[in-house]
């Protein structure tokens, strides 16, 4: 699994909740005891996290906005952040699958 598969389930989260608005966002996301944005969030913190060890540097906190409607657009900057860092298959094998994880609990 490549760069365009991460791509390409960042682009299918990314139509699901492009168009929410914030009820939406604030509700609690199935199966998990938090709400949708802080899924997201939280999938944005894994990504970078990932990031950030593929280029052998800290990790560093995602910051949590006020706005969740910004959250696609985070998520979209990590994602390509964590393929231009040119990890192993693996790692973006395991992120592909953190995104679509993330999009089923949705």
């Amino acid at each position: 699994m490549g760069g365009g598969e991460l791509e390409r389930a960042v682009e299918l989260l990314v139509r699901q909740v492009g168009h929410w608005q914030q009820p939406r966002w604030a509700a609690t996301a199935a199966g998990a005891n938090m709400s949708r944005a802080d899924l997201v969030h939280r999938l944005v913190q894994e990504i970078a996290n990932l990031a950030a060890d593929v280029e052998g540097g800290p990790r560093r906190s995602v910051p949590r906005l006020d706005n969740d409607l910004a959250l696609p657009d985070q998520l979209r900057v990590v994602a390509a952040d964590l393929v231009a860092a040119a990890p192993p298959p693996e790692v973006l094998t395991r992120a592909a699958a953190e995104v679509t994880a993330t999009r089923d609990s949705l």
